[in-house]
């Protein structure tokens, strides 16, 4: 390989990994730092892990994800309530308020990947829909990392959606 070549190569991948993991055409949604963990063999659910950021002026609502890699995806939020953590789905979808990010990570919002048809393996992709009620459908690849792996990257300015649920839908 050439030394230009190789330049060239070097430059179109750090370029890629600037571009948002997903962002719906004419939507105001980015989503980045889509990952899960690895499964041992036999596991049949795991976590999706994501950052959602609402660049846009009016508000929107994550209301389902699909994956053709299980028989569904819910979304989820973990709470403490009297020391006691609990982890339910969130039935009416879960709100974006203008301008705020939400980051899904282990211990808090996740998306709830349930019914694998194959173990996630270190290295592969795992392919998922999300449907806005404004954005409509986003598709995005998540990276599937190591069992116990930590987060890609910390994001300092994520809030919790909770906060912003009295945004006006």
């Amino acid at each position: 390989m050439s030394k230009l070549t190789r330049r060239l190569a070097y430059v179109a991948f750090m370029a890629c990994l600037m571009v948002p993991a997903a962002r719906a055409e004419d939507s105001n949604i980015v989503v980045t730092q889509a990952w899960s963990r690895a499964t041992p063999g036999g596991s049949k659910v795991a976590g999706g892990y994501l950052t959602i950021e609402n660049k846009g002026p009016a508000p929107d609502r994550l209301l389902s994800a699909s994956t053709d890699a299980a028989k569904k995806v819910e979304i989820h939020e973990m709470t403490v309530n009297d020391g006691v953590m609990t982890m339910r789905p969130v039935e009416s979808g879960l709100p974006f308020a203008p301008g705020h990010t939400v980051k899904f990570a282990p211990g808090g919002h996740h998306l709830m990947i349930i019914g694998l048809t194959a173990p996630l393996v270190q290295g592969d992709k795992v392919q998922i829909a999300l449907k806005f009620e404004k954005a409509g459908e986003i598709a995005v690849s998540f990276d599937v990392r190591a069992m116990g792996a930590s987060a890609p990257g910390p994001l300092s300015n994520a809030t919790d959606p909770a906060v912003h649920a009295a945004a006006k839908m």
